[in-house]
This record gives C-alpha cells, structure tokens and sequence, in this order.
C-alpha cells in the first residue's frame, strides 16, 4: 500500500485548527471546521468553493445529510446552523454548552447535536428540538446503518447507545473509566456484517469494536498514540485513524495496522474517506489540510492452475483456476508478499515467513497447513519459494534461505533484477529464469553458485518465460517487443510487437501466447498470430486454458485451440495438428482435422480424431480400409475414392474409381445415392444391359422415395412389367393398368393374371372378365363370376360349358343361403348334384321353421325333403330302402305339420279363418295320426283344447267330454286354465252322445261301417282296415277306395286298358267325365249313369272283403277295362315308387287331385285355394308351372 499526496492546503492563520471535515454524499465537495468558518472544498483539485460565516467561535464539527441536500455545523458559540447543499444557511438553534458533535442520521435524517451537558434531536419536519441530559460531556456521536440507534462518546469513558427518541438502551462502560475518555466512535457502514459493528477509540491508547448489544468483540487493539479520529471507508474494508503521532494510519477493519498515510507537524484532528474511493483526507493542529490517494498494490503468486492473492491487506486466498475452488489463509497481519510453487505457499508478513504445504499430493486438494515458520524480519523486492528453499530479491542480490532460515547461497547480479521465476527442477535442485535491467538473462540452479547466462540483450527484460522441453526461451523488453530465441543456438526466431507478458503452454512445445494493447495473441510454431480482444496480462497459458490478470482479479479464459490447429492442418502437419486439438478445439474442428487426416491418407490421426467426436461411421471406413491394407491392398488412390465418396465429393470419387478400373463402384455409388443423371454420364449410351440396370435402379428408388406413378413408367421402360403391374395395382389406376393388360400378349401369363388379380380387388370385373378371356382362362373366368356374383354371366358360361357346372351351383347355392334364400339354394344344389346339401339346407329350414313355429312352412319343407330323398333313392341303389323309408317318414311329417298349422293359428290367434267342421276334422285327422313319437313343436294340448271346443259347437258332446278328459291328464298352460275348467263343467250339462250327422260324416265307403269319430287304430275303417282317402283342405272323407293292379298288369297297360273302355250311354241318364284342366284330374257330371249292377269293380270290393286284417282291393285286365277314365284318379309317382289308383264311388261329387303332391281337394275348395295363392296349397307348386 502506498499512499501519493493528491493536493494540500494550509490556513495561514494558526488559530485556525481544522478540528472536523466532511463529505458531500457524492463525494465531490469537503465540508471542513475551520475556526469560526465553515470551508467549502472542491474534492477534485483542493481549491476552496467558498468560506461560510455564520458562527461567532470556533466551529468543532460538521456533518452532512445522507440525501446531500443539508449539512449542519456546531460551534462553541452554543449554536448550530443547517445549511443547504446550495451552501445558504436556513435553520440555527442553540444549546446551553458548546456544541461537540453532530451527526445526521442516515436513514431519517434526523440531526443529533450534542453539547458538554446535553444532546438534542432535531427533524425538518417538527418546530423544537427534544433534548436529553446526560451526565458527562459528549466528544464523539454516530447512528448505526438502519437509523435507529445513536451512540454517544463521553469523557467519562462511557458508550451510550440511545434509541431515536434518546432513551438509553446499551451502556458499554470501559475499563479505563474518566482517565480514558471515549475521544471517537464509527459504526462500520458495510452491509455483509450480520450485526453493527462500533469502533471506539479512547484516550486510553486503545481501539476496541463492540456489537450493538454492548459484547465486545475480541480484545482491545493498543496503540501508541491518542486516537482523535476513526474513519471507516465505504465498504467497511479498512479504518483511517489519526491523532497524536501527527500522522494518519490505515488498519483494517479488525484493527490490524496497515501502513502510514501521511506524515504531518502537528497532532491529526480529524481525518475522513471520500465515500466510494481511495481518497483520505487530514485536517491538523496548524491548519493543514492533505489529501492522499491509497494505491493498493496487487499482492500475488502464480504457478500453473494455482493462484494465491492477498486479500483484505490481510488474508491470502488460493484459487484453483480450473476447479474454481478457492481457500482462504487468514494471517492477520499486513501481508507483503506471496509466492507459490507445487504444493508450497510462502507468505511475508512485516515480522516473519510462513511456508504452507499441501495435505496431499491430489492435484484438486486445497487444504494448506503450517510446515514452517521463519520468524526473522526480511527486506525484498521479490520472493521466491522452492520445495526446500525460499529466494529472497532485493535489488541485485538474491539469496537462498532454507526453511529454517539459513542462508545457503547468495548471488550479486550486475544489474538491477527485474523479473524472476521458478522453471522447476527435482526438489532442492530447481531452476530459476531471471530477467536483469541490463538486458541480460541468467539460468540459476539453487544448489549451483554460479549463474548461467543464457542472453544478453540491449534492453531491460520485462517478463520472462521457458517453453515445455526448455529449448525455446520468450522475453518481453521495455519496448513491448516480444522476441523469441532457441536457448541451444541463441538464434533469434521471431519477434512480435505490442507485448506486455508472455507466457509458454505448458503442455504444446511449440504454442505461447502474450498479451498487450487489449489483445490477446496465440503463436504456433512460425504461423501468423491469432488475435482475439482481452483485457490484462497473460501470466500462464496451460492446454486450451489462458490464465489472465486483470486489475486484482485472475480469470482462467477458455481459449480453442482452432485457429493454430488450422494453421498445421494448411501445412498438412496432421500430427502436429492433432497435438494442438487435444488441447482442446470443438467438435465441428475435431471432424475437420480427421476429415482432413483422412484425406490425407493419414488414417492414424483420422481414426484417433474421429474417435474423439464417436464418429462409427467414419471408423468403420478406416477399420475396413485397414484391413484390406493388411490383405496386401496397396493402391490409395482406390482408398482416397472411398474417403471422397464417404465426404461426398463423388465426382471426385468416380474419377479416382475410373483411374483405377472400379467403373462399377462408381456406377453402384451413382445409383445408391440416386444421381441417375450423373450415372448416365458416366457410362454414356454405349452400354444397354447397365442402361437397363440403371433405369430399373431408378424406379426402385422412386418407389421407395413415393414417387409411385415415375417409378412405374419407369419399370416399364426397363421392361419390367411385374414391378409395374404391382405399383399400378397397389394405387389403383385402372385406366393405366387395362391399357398395359391390352399391349401384353395372350402368352404372358404371369403379367396378365397379375393385370386380372387387381382389377378383381380394384372390382372391375368387366376389365378382370376381358383379361380372363384375352387369355383363355375359362376356369378362372367362372371363378371370378362366382366371386364377384356376377351369376348370369356364370349360368350363360355353364350353358356353354356344362362341366363348370359344379363351380358355379355350389357357390351359387351357398350365396343364396348366406343371404337367408334357402329355398332357391336348395333348389340350386339339387340343380348342382348335390343331393346332400340340398337336403341339409331343407333339413336346417324344416327345424328352424318348427322352432319358429311356421308350421306351415314346415310342412312344405318336409314334403320338400320327401322328395328330395325320392331323387336320392331313384339315383342311388345302395341308399334306395333307407330313402324311400325316409320318403314315407316325412310324407306323414309334411301332412302332420300341414294340418297342425290350422290348429296352432286358432289357438294362439284372435280369430280363425276355418269353418268349426274343417278344425273338427282336422284336430280328428291329426289326432288319429298321431303316433308315441310325437313330431316336435305340435302340442296335444292345443290339439284337444281345439277338439273340444269344435266338438261342443258341432254337438259331438261325448267327443267333446273324452276331449276335456284327456286335457286333465296333460299339462296346461295357464293360460287355456279357465276355459278348459269353464268347458269340463259346461259339457256335463250335455248329452252323453255325438250328433249322428257328425258319425255319418266317417262312413267308410268300402264297407259301408259307420266309424268312430276317433279311432284308436288311425285312419282306417275298423271293418274292413281301408284307409281313407280325406281332402287336403277340408279334410272330410273322400268317395275314394285305393285299389292295386294283379301281377304281370304294368302301369302303362293299366292306364291302357282304362281308356280303352267305351261306356254304355242311356239317353235319360247322367254320368260323370273326366277332364284334364291345368294338368289336373277333375271328375264332372255327364248326362249318363253307368249301370252299377253291371260295374266288376263293385262286385270285387264287397265280395273280397271280411277277416281281421287288410285286404287290398286287386284288379284283372277284365275290372281294369270296365273301368272309366273318367272315375278313376291316378298318382303317377316317380320311381321307384308305384303309381297309385283311386277309383271314384260317389260320380256326383267332384275330386281335384294336384299333380305334383298328389293331394285329393273338392273341386271348389282347390279352386278358390288357388285363387288365393296362386298355387297349390299343399306343395306350392305356381298355378302355370308346367309339372
């Protein structure tokens, strides 16, 4: 520290004793005491601004308003006056007793003024001032930084420390009582301390800091002298403390002593900072006033990452410049110098030496303990520290001092020394650089006396450095010129100007850098400079890393290595290059430099830089060119081809590639990479196979990259009609597609079935069917029919083709089936052959219609699959017997379910289409068919409840009874529950008897037997077991007797012989014709009536009757040509059923027998059945359907 006098001024008046000064807030005006005037002074240059006069005595103190617009004075007249900044005084009260001090409080500025007996408070913002007694004369007052507390000096050695309204809260008394008066006090304005600090200085020779709670802290600072002043500067950093030794010191702030301000005749007054600055003010005894500038000099040591600097004058931090890690050694004493080396850290202080040693040898470790104190007082400009030794400069003389303080060696340099370093070496032997004024340059070893001089120079050497492997040696002259020289030869190298520091990279032999004119400059080896804007002097320069100190503070500035890294690269120096970028360059140079290395077929550096970024790529290249290197490949034009194409200078690779007879390598670069333009310069139009090639590489590109229709185009151009037909076909552009199907020939099959398979996905059948037959394909033309149900074109195919026949009823008939058409699909497997599927679908139907309860639906279905299985007996020998017998099964189903319907409708509907007879007969004709199987879905329940209620119309009351018993036996629904308990006690009311017309109903018309209304043996006569033949709609017995041929008499000769008969004809009779109407049998009156007594037939029926079981009635030729067609109605059953004949007893009565079921109806009821259904009401068969 050193303090420069900045301006002084004296008051030639010696009465005249500057007893205070004053700061303008700002700092640019010094308010002083000065007499019985108040000085105003400018702060800049020391001239006086203006002399106030306003007290009539001496003016003991001032104080100026933190806000800068007031400032106050007292005085031993008693009086104190507020002046405006504008220096116009504008308030003056008084006190009892001179006024010793006054201070504004910083906050409120609130004006405490205290006297010898008193001390008041005064604000701009109320009329009187509130004063306070106190017991002994204040000397000194000041306000603690928040405002709130004022603290008061008094002879008597008390502190009192009063709130804003003087009420006293801490008394701090000290030991020296009213022999040691409290002559100033200062609270520390810095706002890092957690509590307000207060400075007291007494007369007692003692400096002492307090807390505002009254603890002292630490113990009490002695002096050599009577404090009359204590002045903190603005941060709370130092103290400035003047009085009887006629000079000013500077401490610190735990009161440790700095140094001497300036020198004075007479005792310092007061002394005062210039807020946020260096600069302090005296004001003496004699009227002197002196203004000095503290110039703090920067305290320091620097090796490698390490920097140790002083701070607070008294404590030494060490930074870690890459880990940014810091420790700070508190010394407590003024630090003078500092020097650091390896794991040695030397401080001076003014009385001793202190050597530090790292805890460990970890290069991050920063904890530093005591190894050695040398406790002698040392003069020197400069120190040194080595592992063992410590070197001590002073002018021309070094010597060397071990740690415990024995001088070893010393030298006598020619010359003033002017820059000295260590440059390492093993412990105890290491080496010094060292600059002389004279321009020479000395190699010292510390075991060695003898000084090696290295250069000579003409001018003074400014700063020093050796380069890694200590060849190269960098000096910076008085000049700022900085010159380069190899040690070995003493040749100059090269020399740069505009130099203030230099500094060698400790890990690169040939990199330095230096600093100056607010530049940064890096070197590598002879390339020009790189420059970049920087503030400082370089002072250490390790790997990518500039350590640089700017003012007080060292920044490790991170410096890419790419502008020298470049410079090598230029000169193809790829080792070299390399060696600069693990100093540290970014990833975009780490690719360059292995671009480049790669290039350069320096496949070593490339691989090792390409591993730095994690370039797989790259290195797959290199391993493989590596191996083929190790197989005997030695052509690098063919490898520097690979390195082009990989960098994408493929121009440049197909040239090398056609230099070294690869054409082909460049045609597949070309053609992965897309550039078919190129790949057709490159081969030219002399090659059609690779021209091809090409054109089919390029479609499968602009396949891929979703140019469909291009690639396309282009597969046909290359004749590659698959490809194609696939791309066209998977986008759906029919027009395109049917126009390559049409330009194909009939032979290439593969293309067209391809043409035909999307035009069936895309459904255009028309386009699918024209294909289909370009080529001939009737299989597949069927098959498409049949997929796409196109079933009319199919059929008209099967016409033509009749063996497709299968491929096209079979699909057809399933589709019916899909779409709930089963009846048409039935009919269609019938057409297809396929007798058994056409008899599982009526068969699947015949069920579903049952659960369903379409009992007429059943019954037609089941007359269906009679028939079917007839088809199916006629066709197979082996199935015949099984068949027929299921013929008759489901002939008696189809009958059962027919009737059933009727009942079921009256039943479970409101209203009934059937006359009472019609539902009498039929519930008898259903009940005396049923047998113990009964058929499923028909209810006897439903057929008695039926029965009964007909029977109790009809008057048929014993059948109506037996009905409601046999009902009691059977489960009923609740429904039916009522009426039948209803009607079984309504019917005992009744007769015990049937109506005679309902029993003459049931006259068998073979034997004349009236027979029961319900017969236990079915529907035959109890006399004579013929069956009757009933009408199929109102089921009454018809006039009918079955009779059968005599053996040898075949069908075709019985119906022969029958119209072969010549009726006789009596003109007054009537008789009956038959006639054929619509394919029907219909028997009609004539106007003539055969002679019964003459008729054979009659006479074999009565006479072959009798006995227990069954007589047929049997015909000869003779009955058979008796007979008349007209009487006789025939069912021409196919194969291998026999026809059956039914001969007419009753010629008045007209029988209608449907041709396709054979079922027998009156006339009119077939007639007005038909009208209503257009069909037969049994089997359906369609009125002008011809059988």
């Amino acid at each position: 520290m050193r303090a420069v006098l900045a301006w002084k001024d004296r008051l030639h008046d010696h009465e005249q004793r500057i007893y205070d000064l004053a700061f303008k807030p700002d700092g640019s005006q010094l308010i002083i005491a000065a007499g019985p005037r108040v000085l105003v002074y400018d702060t800049a240059d020391g001239t006086l601004v203006q002399p106030l006069k306003g007290h009539k005595d001496t003016v003991y103190c001032v104080a100026y308003a933190k806000d800068g617009k007031r400032f106050a004075s007292g005085s031993a007249d008693k009086s104190i006056i507020i002046w405006t900044s504008k220096l116009e005084g504008i308030l003056k009260y008084t006190h009892n007793d001179s006024i010793q001090c006054v201070a504004y409080n910083p906050v409120t500025h609130q004006l405490a003024s205290c006297s010898c007996g008193d001390f008041g408070l005064w604000s701009p913002d109320q009329k009187s001032v509130n004063k306070h007694k106190v017991s002994s004369r204040i000397t000194c007052c000041g306000w603690t930084n928040d405002g709130q507390y004022l603290a008061l000096g008094m002879m008597n050695g008390v502190v009192s420390i009063r709130n804003k309204n003087g009420e006293e809260k801490v008394k701090i008394e000290r030991p020296g009582g009213s022999s040691s008066p409290i002559w100033s006090i200062a609270w520390n304005p810095s706002k890092d301390e957690h509590n307000d600090i207060l400075a007291v200085a007494d007369w007692g020779r003692k400096l002492s800091f307090y807390q505002l709670s009254g603890k002292q802290i630490g113990k009490d600072r002695t002096l050599t002298y009577d404090p009359c002043c204590v002045s903190y500067f603005s941060k709370g950093e130092y103290i400035v403390m003047g009085g009887s030794d006629k000079q000013a010191s500077l401490y610190t702030k735990d009161g440790v002593r700095l140094g001497t301000i300036g020198e004075q005749n007479t005792w310092v007054w007061s002394c005062r900072v210039k807020p946020d600055s260096n600069f302090v003010v005296l004001g003496c005894q004699d009227g002197t006033i002196a203004c000095y500038q503290l110039i703090f000099s920067t305290v320091h040591g620097l090796y490698k990452d390490r920097y140790a600097y002083r701070d607070s004058m008294t404590d030494v931090i060490v930074q870690h410049l890459i880990t940014e890690q810091k420790v700070r050694i508190k010394c407590r004493e003024l630090v003078k110098k500092i020097a650091i080396y390896r794991n040695r850290l030397a401080i001076q202080l003014p009385e001793k030496i202190h050597i530090y040693e790292l805890y460990s040898d970890d290069s991050s470790d920063m904890h530093y303990r005591i190894k050695e104190k040398i406790g002698r007082k040392f003069e020197c400009n400069l120190l040194v520290v080595c592992s063992q030794h410590i070197i001590l400069c002073q002018e021309k003389r070094l010597q060397c001092l071990s740690f415990t303080s024995v001088r070893e060696k010393e030298w006598l340099m020619e010359s003033l020394i002017r820059y000295i370093k260590v440059i390492g070496g093993p412990p105890g032997k290491e080496g010094l650089l060292v600059g002389l004024k004279n321009g020479a340059i000395l190699k010292i070893f510390v075991d060695n006396p003898f000084p090696i001089t290295l250069l000579k120079l003409s001018t003074s050497v400014r700063c020093l450095d050796m380069s890694a492997s200590r060849n190269k040696l960098a000096v910076v002259d008085e000049h700022n010129t900085l010159l380069v020289y190899d040690i070995n030869t003493k040749e100059l190298l090269f020399q740069e100007p505009n130099a203030n520091s230099v500094a060698w990279n400790t890990q690169c032999e040939d990199m330095l850098c230096f600093s100056g004119n607010g530049y940064l400059n890096i070197k590598a080896s002879n390339f020009p400079l790189h420059q970049q804007k920087m503030q400082g002097f370089v002072v250490g320069y390790n790997g990518s890393k500039i350590f640089c100190l700017h003012v007080y503070s060292m920044s490790a500035v991170e410096v890419p290595q790419s502008a020298p890294m470049y410079q090598y690269l230029e000169k193809r120096m790829f080792k070299e290059a390399y060696q600069i970028a693990c100093l540290g360059v970014t990833d975009n140079d780490w690719r360059d430099l292995a671009t480049e290395a790669l290039e350069g077929l320096d496949f070593d550096t490339a691989k090792k830089a390409f591993i730095r970024i994690r370039d797989l790529r790259y290195l797959e290249l290199i391993n493989s060119i590596e191996e083929r290197k190790k197989r005997g490949e030695n052509d690098n034009e063919l490898f520097l081809a690979d390195v082009y194409a990989y960098h994408g200078k493929f121009h440049e690779a197909a040239k090398l590639y056609k230099r070294t007879g690869h054409e082909s390598r460049a045609l597949s670069m070309y053609t992965d990479l897309r550039m078919f333009e190129y790949a057709k310069e490159f081969i030219g139009a002399t090659d059609p196979k690779s021209s091809r090639m090409l054109m089919t590489k390029q479609a499968d590109w602009a396949k891929s990259s979703k140019e469909p229709r291009t690639a396309a185009e282009m597969y046909l151009s290359a004749g590659q009609y698959l490809k194609a037909i696939d791309i066209i076909g998977e986008h759906s552009w029919a027009d395109m597609l049917i126009d390559i199907a049409r330009k194909l020939d009939k032979a290439e099959r593969e293309p067209l079935e391809k043409c035909a398979f999307y035009f069936k996905r895309m459904k255009h059948h028309g386009y699918a069917s024209e294909i289909y037959s370009k080529m001939g394909d009737l299989q597949a033309l069927v098959q498409l029919h049949v997929e796409t149900h196109h079933w009319d074109e199919a059929f008209s195919l099967v016409e033509k083709h009749p063996h497709f026949k299968n491929d096209v009823y079979v699909p057809y008939a399933q589709w019916l089936a899909e779409n709930d058409r089963f009846e048409e699909a039935q009919k269609a497997f019938h057409k297809a052959g396929r007798q058994n599927e056409a008899v599982k679908v009526l068969e699947q139907l015949t069920h579903n219609a049952v659960m369903e309860k379409r009992f007429n639906d059943a019954g037609y279905y089941y007359w269906m699959l009679s028939m079917q299985c007839l088809d199916i007996a006629r066709g197979s020998e082996e199935q015949r017997n099984e068949m027929l017998k299921k013929f008759e099964s489901f002939q008696h189903l189809a009958e059962l379910y027919h009737v059933y319907h009727s009942i079921q409708r009256y039943t479970d509907e409101p209203f009934s289409s059937h006359m009472p007879e019609t539902l009498f007969n039929i519930c008898r004709f259903l009940l005396n068919n049923l047998t113990k199987d009964m058929p499923l879905g028909i209810s006897k329940v439903n057929t008695f409840y039926a029965l009964a209620k007909q029977s109790q119309k009809l008057g048929a009351y014993k059948l109506a009874r037996y009905s409601y018993e046999k009902l009691q036996q059977l489960h009923i629904p609740s429904r039916f529950q009522e009426s039948i308990e209803v009607g079984s006690l309504t019917i005992r009311s009744k007769p015990f008897h049937d109506s005679e017309d309902l029993t003459e109903g049931m006259m068998c018309y073979r034997c004349s037997t009236n027979n029961p209304l319900l017969n236990n043996q079915g529907s035959v006569c109890i006399n004579c077991r013929q069956p009757f033949i009933y009408s199929a709609s109102s089921y009454e017995v018809l006039p009918l007797v079955q009779f059968y041929l005599e053996e040898g008499i075949t069908d075709e000769e019985a119906v022969s012989l029958i119209d072969l008969e010549v009726p006789h004809v009596d003109k007054k009779t009537a008789d009956w014709q038959e006639m054929d109407v619509n394919e029907s049998q219909t028997l009609k009156m004539d106007d003539c009536l055969d002679d019964a007594d003459e008729d054979p037939f009659t006479a074999k029926m009565s006479f072959e009757q009798g006995g227990s079981t069954f007589v047929p009635v049997k015909v000869s030729r003779l009955v058979l040509h008796s007979m008349s067609r007209r009487d006789v109605l025939i069912k021409r059953w196919p194969r291998p059923i026999k026809w059956e004949y039914f001969r007419s007893l009753l010629p008045d009565m007209s029988i209608t027998m449907c041709p396709t079921c054979f079922k027998m109806f009156h006339s009119e009821d077939y007639e007005l059945l038909v009208l209503q259904h257009n069909c037969c009401p049994y089997c359906r068969r369609p009125i002008d359907e011809p059988n």
